[in-house]
């Protein structure tokens, strides 16, 4: 076989998922962007004014599927807001099928591991070189490598899910999409990670010392 027969597929198809990466992208980098607004160095809500429990069963099973995070009121909303997004669609005419449900639920859970992993990479307090294991109590659980279970669940999940076509009608259409939007998604987090310093520069200074006009 040769290899441009192979190459040229792959990248018609990461340049075809690109707009949908780059729109998604954005959409996961302003949640970041705002939750580091409004959570500054405190993460998992720990500080904000929201209820927080780990004892009820229904704390109880939300920490069984996070790897034994608590729930807060915050997290319970924020993760409910960008899954009615993504489902935004079917509400304006998208005719609903088991592909197309396949198709958003494998990109929500890819792009909540990329909303989380902004926040880290822009947060000044944190950065790629504090997020690793033992710096971040609530990714206190089982790491590998520098990847928290809980990425690695959801990068797993995504692509089962994705899977889902090809594994019922025998069409890889969706996991070829998938792989393609995951792609599209690391490139893009790569070129973030690159302009990280220039954010963290930014904040700080728009934190500095009188600059608050606030009465």
């Amino acid at each position: 076989m040769n290899p441009s027969d192979l190459i040229f597929p792959v990248l018609q198809s990461f340049l075809a998922a690109l707009p949908r990466s780059a729109f998604l992208f954005a959409f996961a980098l302003l949640f970041a962007l705002v939750e580091i607004e409004i959570e500054g160095a405190d993460g998992w809500a720990i500080n904000l004014p929201t209820w927080y429990r780990r004892k009820p069963g229904y704390a109880r099973l939300f920490g069984l599927v996070m790897s034994g995070k608590p729930l807060t009121g915050y997290h319970a909303v924020m993760f409910l807001i960008p899954l009615c997004a993504f489902h935004m669609g079917l509400a304006f005419g998208q005719a609903w099928s088991l592909g197309v449900e396949a198709r958003i639920i494998s990109a929500y859970l890819l792009w909540n591991v990329t909303w989380d992993f902004l926040w880290f990479l822009l947060n000044p307090t944190y950065g790629w070189r504090r997020f690793r294991r033992g710096q971040i109590w609530w990714h206190s659980k089982r790491w590998i490598g520098r990847m928290p279970i809980d990425y690695f669940n959801a990068i797993v999940g995504s692509f089962l899910i994705a899977a889902l076509p090809l594994l019922l009608h025998g069409r890889h259409w969706l996991l070829r999409e998938h792989a393609a939007f995951v792609a599209g998604m690391a490139v893009l987090t790569a070129l973030c990670a690159l302009a990280a310093p220039l954010y963290r520069r930014w904040y700080h200074y728009m934190r500095r010392a009188g600059a608050d006009e606030r009465p």
